[in-house]
C-alpha cells in the first residue's frame, strides 16, 4: 500500500486555520466580546453626538485601520447616517510631510493634534504594540482629551498601557493576530450599527404609541 505523498502548502494552510480558529476561540471565551459591544456603544454615543474617530496603523494595521473608518463614514450593513471618521495614514502628503520634517515617529501624533477635540475617540491597531508612532499618538491623544483604545497583539505591551482600553489578541502569528483584529473591527461595526438604531427603534415605538 503506498503512502499519500505529503502536501506541505495544505498542512501550512491547516496550521494557519488552526490558529486563527484557537485565537477566536480564546477572543470569544475571553474579554473580547464584551469589550467590544462596550466600545460600539460607546462610539455610538460620541459619534451621533458630533463627536469624531481618529484611526491608525501601520502596514497590514493601516489597511484595518481604514477599513474600520470606511464602514463608518459609508455603511457596514444598514442604511444609516454618515458618521465622520478618519484613517490618519491615508493622509499622505501629511504622513510624508511630518516624517519629513518630524520624523516617522510623530506621523500620526501631529495629525492627532490637529484632528482630535476632546471627547473624540482614537483607535489605533497593531500587532505587535511595540510601534514608537502609535504610542506617541496614544500619549499626544491623552493629552488632548481623546479617548484611545488599542488593538494589539499579545500583552503587555507599550501601546497597550499608553491607551485607557485595549483588546490583545493571545496568538503567535503576526497574520493570525492582524485577522483576529478584522473580526473585532465587524464586531466593533455590528455593535455599532445595533446602538445607533436602538434609539431610533424606541422613538419609532412610541411615536405609534402615542398616535393609537
Amino acid at each position: 500500500m503506498s503512502e499519500v505523498p505529503a502536501h506541505p502548502a495544505l498542512d501550512a494552510a491547516r496550521l494557519h486555520c488552526e490558529s486563527l480558529e484557537e485565537a477566536l476561540g480564546r477572543f470569544r471565551r475571553g474579554p473580547g466580546l464584551d469589550r467590544i459591544a462596550d466600545w460600539g456603544t460607546r462610539l455610538a454615543g460620541v459619534l451621533s453626538d458630533g463627536g469624531r474617530l481618529l484611526a491608525a496603523g501601520n502596514g497590514g494595521s493601516a489597511a484595518q485601520a481604514q477599513h474600520l473608518t470606511a464602514e463608518l463614514v459609508g455603511r457596514y450593513r444598514r442604511e444609516r447616517r454618515a458618521y465622520s471618521a478618519i484613517a490618519l495614514h491615508a493622509e499622505t502628503s501629511s504622513v510624508t510631510a511630518i516624517g519629513n520634517d518630524y520624523g516617522f515617529d510623530h506621523v500620526y501624533a501631529r495629525q492627532v493634534t490637529a484632528h482630535g477635540r476632546p471627547g473624540d475617540v482614537l483607535v489605533l491597531l497593531s500587532t505587535s504594540g511595540r510601534s514608537a508612532n502609535l504610542v506617541a499618538a496614544a500619549v499626544t491623544a491623552r493629552q488632548a482629551g481623546l479617548r484611545v483604545w488599542a488593538l494589539t497583539g499579545r500583552g503587555p505591551n507599550p501601546l497597550a498601557e499608553a491607551a485607557h482600553e485595549a483588546l490583545c489578541v493571545d496568538a503567535d502569528s503576526t497574520a493570525t493576530v492582524q485577522e483576529t483584529h478584522l473580526v473585532a473591527v465587524h464586531l466593533l461595526c455590528e455593535c455599532f450599527d445595533t446602538a445607533v438604531a436602538e434609539p431610533l427603534a424606541r422613538r419609532t415605538v412610541l411615536t405609534r404609541g402615542s398616535s393609537s
